[in-house]
């Protein structure tokens, strides 16, 4: 009965196939859509960061006062950290003139310089069950953390190892078809697990967002950054309506047996 309360009251969404489908569709957002208000809009890094960043710190504060999981700010909270990443990360990496190796190095020892502290101060890094307020402001500092570390890690596959868009993105693809393996058929820890998949996603939508976006000549589509962002926002709306539907019959389901 404890656990059914616990999964009841949980501040996040079930871990399923949807969950990640919505992450990359957010993650690939959080790329044309910084990249929409640092290039295209003109407004450079740093301006941008401090744009999305307040826009984070709107819908997180939302987010954690919240008594339940509200599928709308959870998934503008993973937006704002998706678009906070990609443009800190440019700031870092071409602003400060860090460059993409040093960048995600740093940004790697953060991550697990943040799930070290989270797991010291509450004795778990679990992602399944957010019930209580420390355990959900350490998962979404994690969250932006390794989001903005997923963006450095994309740029540094595709420009300084020349692999390009497209290639990267199979790369990434790959990589989280392992972990993925690892979580089926192996006893590895499952926390972990869903970490190294967390950073994962975020290179791949970078990938993908840029594939979308970039011109020709660099291996991308020429697509406009806002319109592409405006098209996959309207994706992840109906892709997040469609998976509360589906809970929401499985549960009354469940109530009437």
């Amino acid at each position: 009965m404890h656990g059914s309360r616990s999964a009841a009251f949980s501040k996040v969404p079930e871990l399923s196939l949807a969950f990640w489908v919505v992450k990359i569709l957010a993650t690939t957002l959080g790329e044309t859509g910084g990249d929409a208000l640092s290039m295209q809009l003109n407004l450079g890094y740093l301006v941008s960061t401090l744009i999305f960043l307040g826009f984070f710190v709107v819908t997180v504060t939302a987010q954690v006062a919240g008594r339940r999981f509200h599928p709308l700010f959870y998934w503008a909270c993973v937006v704002a950290t998706t678009t906070v990443g990609t443009t800190a990360s440019d700031y870092f990496d071409r602003s400060l003139g860090l460059g993409y190796i040093k960048s995600s190095a740093i940004l790697l020892a953060a991550v697990i310089a943040v799930l070290g502290i989270w797991r010291r101060t509450t004795g778990t890094i679990a992602a399944d069950r957010i019930t209580s307020r420390n355990n959900e402001v350490f998962y979404w500092i994690t969250i932006l953390v390794s989001n903005t570390l997923g963006t450095a890690l994309g740029d540094f596959t595709a420009d300084d190892l020349g692999l390009g868009f497209q290639v990267g993105a199979l790369l990434f693809a790959s990589l989280i078809a392992a972990v993925a393996a690892l979580h089926f058929f192996t006893r590895a820890p499952k926390a972990i697990l869903f970490w190294a998949a967390y950073v994962l996603t975020r290179p791949l939508g970078a990938t993908l967002g840029d594939t979308l976006t970039k011109p020709l000549a660099k291996g991308g589509l020429d697509l406009s950054r806002i319109n592409s962002s405006l098209v996959i926002v309207a994706v992840m709306v109906v892709a997040v309506w469609m998976t509360e539907r589906r809970q929401v019959r499985a549960q009354a389901a469940g109530r009437g047996a």
